[in-house]
């Protein structure tokens, strides 16, 4: 087995953490220094701030803000890391004067992350976007020590994955919230193995504030506890629903158009998938240039990623882990039916939903060593090698401007 020789790896790894967080510290480094380097060495590039929304809330954006100009037909759209920055800035100065340009109800109900931004947006918007790269890096680093409390010690080596997964470090290189989720829902755990109740509740409250995904592993606790009729638990399990009900009650009184199904709109089963092998297929048959041919091929190990993790969950022991089984599960049922145009026509957006697979799996590999991990595990790390790649030496400079 290929992992089998991997392992003496993964062991010194788990013996030198100044190492791993050295690696980690490399990695991480290597990908922000070589996009800074793009941008006139720029922190806010890391942001995205699209010229379109930019000019919609003009005087929320740092002044000397790289501004991305976009492509024909995008107007300067940016990306989603400007969401959760403008989003931070009615919090930061104590108003809800809620930005302009954005579907509210896609975007406020994830107010975690922008509230966490807050708290150093209070000094400034410069400060708003050093909190953007604090949080995603202190939060990771901090979940991976609570992680390996969590394991044991046949299962410790591997929380290196966590630390060095490329789909969180993709969800950093853009400044969004699923790193952030998984780390706060990480610590979380920790609190309810531990039985620290308000903490869990308050953190696990947070993580659903951050992105939805943190109830796939919420849910099968809330489950497990029902089935082993432990109803303390399954009271403190739901009560973290009380504080994202509370929002997502004002959400409605203050926008008439809300509506809390609006994520609905997305889940389209297979529609994604088929429709990127159709983009392959109809690529190949146009006999088009190669390079646009690779960055459609450069989502393919997320293909065969997604349905090696429809398989894993039914490995092993089954009785074993069934709820960190479940949760895998319903990563995967997110993966699959994310539609082509919102997510798999762009490899940042489809890699991010992977993002709660990798502490998930340690967990269940803490449960059950004879779940088959290796092929998981090991096109993860090529997935890591590629990101890298294309960080390093494919990505390259898009249409920018520096302020107004």
């Amino acid at each position: 087995m290929v992992l089998k020789k991997l392992n003496p790896i993964f062991d010194y790894l788990n013996t030198k953490q100044w190492l791993t967080i050295g690696l980690f510290i490399i990695l991480w480094g290597i990908s922000t220094l070589s996009y800074w380097k793009k941008y006139q060495w720029n922190p806010s590039s890391m942001v995205n701030f699209g010229h379109e929304f930019a000019l919609q809330n003009d005087s929320e954006t740092p002044e000397n803000a790289i501004l991305f100009k976009g492509e024909t037909g995008d107007l300067g759209a940016g990306y989603d890391g400007q969401i959760f920055y403008y989003f931070s800035r009615p919090l930061a100065n104590l108003n809800l004067d809620w930005p302009k340009g954005f579907d509210e109800s896609y975007r406020a109900p994830r107010i975690g992350y922008p509230l966490l931004i807050a708290i150093f947006g209070i000094f400034g918007k410069s400060f708003a976007i050093f909190g953007m790269y604090f949080w995603n890096i202190s939060l990771i680093i901090v979940s991976y020590f609570f992680l390996r409390k969590l394991l044991n010690e046949e299962t410790k080596p591997y929380a290196v994955l966590y630390l060095l997964s490329p789909f969180a470090l993709g969800s950093y290189y853009v400044l969004v919230s699923d790193s952030v989720m998984v780390s706060i829902l990480i610590i979380a755990y920790y609190f309810y193995v531990n039985e620290k109740w308000i903490q869990f509740v308050l953190l696990s409250s947070l993580a659903i504030l951050t992105k939805e995904p943190a109830l796939f592993l919420l849910f099968p606790l809330g489950l497990l506890s029902l089935v082993r009729m432990d109803w303390k638990r399954v009271i403190v399990v739901g009560s973290v629903l009380v504080i994202p009900v509370c929002w997502h009650l004002y959400l409605s009184y203050k926008f008439p158009n809300w509506r809390p199904g609006r994520l609905t709109d997305f889940i389209l089963p297979f529609e994604g998938l088929i429709s990127y092998s159709e983009s392959i297929w109809r690529q190949l048959a146009s006999g088009g240039s190669i390079k646009e041919l690779a960055r459609l091929l450069s989502r393919f190990p997320l293909v065969i990623l997604f349905f090696l993790g429809v398989f894993l969950p039914f490995t092993g022991k089954i009785q074993k882990g069934w709820e960190f089984r479940i949760s895998f599960l319903l990563v995967m049922f997110m993966v699959g039916t994310a539609g082509y145009y919102h997510f798999w026509s762009v490899y940042e957006n489809v890699s991010r939903m992977f993002t709660l697979s990798i502490p998930i799996l340690l967990l269940l590999m803490n449960e059950d060593r004879q779940i088959r991990k290796q092929e998981y595990i090991l096109i993860t790390l090529l997935i890591l090698v590629f990101f890298l790649l294309k960080v390093l030496f494919i990505s390259k400079q898009m249409n920018f401007q520096v302020g107004f």
